[in-house]
């Protein structure tokens, strides 16, 4: 056993910001080169390794027994122990990856319990290679033989930790264990499928998540009782609207990462920084690495070919840009295709550079989008698009406006504490883009917040079910919104519906609009009424109308007096509450009416200038941090044809902008005078000017990322 009285590595996980990951195969002992991976490694300036070892197969001589271990693998060739030994003389941190979600025949025959069972009985055989069969993650083969598993791991070998890939199972499984523990505890039967109409429908998402909690703690607890620095940390996990409960996973985490290895091929360029957004709103400052791999994502899986390159640069740079911290994983020790090589070296060689400009303390955003998994899962229930759509309609709406933005999760708007009000007024607005399911201590925790000064959008059907996802009479948020309920949801299509724009109110919503009296209206329309006085409705319904034959095309009625947008001040702060899926309409049409109106709606909720301000032409994804001596804006280039539709061909270069920062007290909450400001690319000085708390440069032309550095 490793001598851990010698060896101390506290707060390892906070070291590394570049990671690494080798997941060897089962041919790869006896035909591949170690040294090739060191040296690669000492090359590229990685601080963290990730190499794979025990589980569905080992490659270290282990002694656990039903442990398969790769032929080849001796006391004289532990593959896994001479990576290990090596990366660590490099002082590299070291985390092991084990893979529980499968086993070979002769392990199924030995210990049929560890098998995941069909809803027909059938022992559930594994999707893609033959012999080979699907475990059950809430039993005795994670519970009983990878806790075993860890331990051997890390009595022998002193890692930092274990990561598990494929941990949480794959799909519900019906084996005598699973329907024992859920009986036990609900005197129900599992659930055929997942469905809200099912009544064990809830119940076993709670079962599942909370087994699974149990699980993470008990590794974790056996891996610190060998290694006090040592930790369990979860693959995947969470998600804006599903998966295990990321609230739960940002306090039981010190460091995670984020399994989201590239972009679909209808997935926005900045998918990878969302999602290391949405780590963060329960991470906080806490690492989290974004995972990226070389091969191909998708049902097709190619892992042994590789993307384009610049498709990669992209994809990384997006993450970082939103405080990722980058971890490339290959599988396979060999390669048959070398052309990532370059372009992750590069990459690794730029943050090594820029690595004291990107240990950031805080980020600067004034305005939070709120997400909020339990909608996902009782409002939704699987069918994600029903939020998933309202939430990425805002963030892409931001995202064209060049509006600093965080994501916040829902656990976050629940005040208990004076305290807990000054951590969510960093905030100036909150964004609830279709949050259905709210509870009561949300809802008050909200109105809190605006009563406070705060400003407030809600969408559509934001807080009229509660945190169970039950309907509730009327909003939890009616006296806020200042609107009840007053019927069901109509349209889901609504057809040839229009927004009349009422100009003689001259409210400050409608600026930019001229020469049209209407836009379109959205997809969906929820009926209320006011339950308070409100000053004017500049937008008002057109109802929908005939769109054929085209003699019948004209509307039936052209003012009814109907507001589409309901504004009015509460306390000391503004709201704003949209009675349709403007989210929803935009991700799905990309109307610019709707973009202009959103943003118009958020300049008179928001009223505070936002800390950074970039004019000129071209899309951008823009971050604003805090470092302990210094300020870093972010530009991310996704000025490009592939924009939304991947994967990207070729990096073109973008416009000239000129970018004005804002240095008041409100936003950085003291002041700083700037000593000096610089290009990371370039790593020279830029020209500035100064005017007040405006900070102001022009920023030239670049191709994928850029950093804009000032020193403090």
């Amino acid at each position: 056993m490793f001598d851990f009285k010698a060896y101390t590595r506290k707060q390892w996980f906070d070291k590394p910001m570049r990671w690494a990951q080798l997941t060897l195969t089962d041919d790869d002992p006896q035909n591949y080169d170690p040294d090739f991976w060191l040296d690669y490694f000492k090359e590229i300036k990685v601080q963290g390794v990730v190499i794979g070892t025990g589980g569905y197969i080992a490659y270290h001589p282990s002694k656990v027994p039903l442990q398969y271990v790769s032929p080849g693998i001796s006391d004289t060739n532990d593959v896994f122990g001479y990576l290990a030994e090596n990366c660590r003389k490099m002082d590299l941190s070291i985390i092991v990856r084990t893979d529980p979600h499968a086993v070979h025949d002769y392990r199924k025959e030995a210990r049929p319990d560890w098998i995941a069972v069909t809803p027909e009985g059938e022992f559930r055989k594994h999707w893609s290679k033959d012999d080979a069969w699907v475990t059950c993650a809430l039993g005795p083969m994670n519970f009983e033989f990878m806790t075993l598993v860890n331990r051997e791991i890390v009595e022998l070998y002193a890692v930092d930790g274990i990561f598990a890939n494929r941990w949480q199972g794959s799909g519900i499984c019906y084996c005598e264990n699973c329907k024992k523990l859920f009986n036990d505890k609900y005197k129900m039967e599992l659930p055929r499928v997942l469905n809200l109409t099912d009544p064990s429908y809830k119940p076993y998402l709670d079962f599942y998540q909370h087994r699974l909690f149990e699980l993470c703690e008990l590794w974790d607890g056996e891996i610190k009782k060998i290694n006090p620095h040592g930790r369990f940390i979860p693959n995947g996990g969470g998600g804006a609207f599903g998966g295990l409960d990321m609230n739960w996973l940002g306090s039981y985490s010190d460091i995670f990462f984020a399994d989201r290895q590239a972009r679909a091929k209808n997935t926005p360029l900045w998918a990878n920084g969302q999602t290391a957004k949405e780590l963060r709103s329960v991470m906080g400052n806490k690492p989290i690495g974004g995972i990226f791999s070389m091969g191909y994502d998708g049902v097709n899986r190619w892992k042994d070919s590789v993307q384009g390159c610049e498709e990669i640069r992209l994809f990384v740079s997006g993450g970082v840009v939103q405080g990722f911290r980058p971890w490339f994983t290959k599988f396979h020790g060999k390669f048959y295709d070398e052309r990532w090589f370059d372009t992750v070296k590069m990459l690794y060689r730029r943050y090594a550079e820029w690595e004291p400009y990107l240990r950031n303390t805080a980020n600067l955003a004034r305005v939070a989008l709120v997400s909020s998994q339990t909608t996902g899962k009782y409002y939704a229930a699987g069918n994600t698009g029903k939020v998933r759509n309202h939430y990425n309609g805002i963030y892409q709406a931001f995202v064209e406006s060049r509006i600093p933005f965080e994501v916040l999760h829902e656990s976050s708007l629940v005040l208990e504490t004076a305290e807990d009000l000054k951590n969510l007024s960093r905030f100036k607005t909150l964004i609830l883009p279709n949050i259905a399911c709210m509870s009561d201590d949300q809802c008050r925790g909200v109105e809190a917040f605006v009563k406070a000064g705060g400003g407030l959008i809600a969408c559509f059907e934001s807080s009229l079910y509660d945190n169970e996802g039950n309907k509730r009479e009327n909003f939890g948020l009616s006296s806020l919104l200042g609107v009840d309920v007053s019927g069901s949801v109509e349209g889901e299509p609504l057809k040839n519906s229009y927004l009349r724009l009422e100009y003689e109110t001259n409210h400050p919503v409608l600026k930019g609009f001229s020469n049209t009296e209407r836009i379109v209206n959205g997809n969906a329309w929820l009926p209320v009424k006011p339950n308070t006085k409100f000053d004017s409705f500049p937008l008002t319904l057109i109802p929908s109308y005939p769109d054929l034959p085209m003699e019948e095309v004209y509307p039936r009625q052209d003012h009814t007096g109907i507001s589409a947008l309901y504004l009015r001040t509460y306390g000391e702060g503004r709201v704003a509450y949209i009675p349709w899926d403007i989210g929803a309409v935009f991700w799905d049409l990309l109307i610019e009416d709707h973009l202009k109106l959103f943003i118009n709606t958020l300049e008179w909720v928001h009223g505070e200038e936002q800390p950074l301000v970039l004019k000129g032409p071209g899309l951008f994804d823009i971050s604003v941090w805090k470092q302990e001596n210094s300020l870093t804006i972010h530009l991310l280039n996704m000025n490009n044809p592939m924009f939304m539709n991947g994967p990207v061909r070729e990096l073109l270069p973008s416009y000239p902008q000129e970018l004005e920062l804002n240095l008041s007290d409100e936003i950085l909450h003291h002041a700083i005078q700037p000593k000096k400001v610089k290009l990371l690319s370039t790593g020279k000085e830029i020209p500035y000017k100064l005017n007040g708390k405006k900070l102001s440069l022009n920023v030239p032309s670049f191709y994928d990322h850029e950093v804009i550095a000032i020193d403090l």
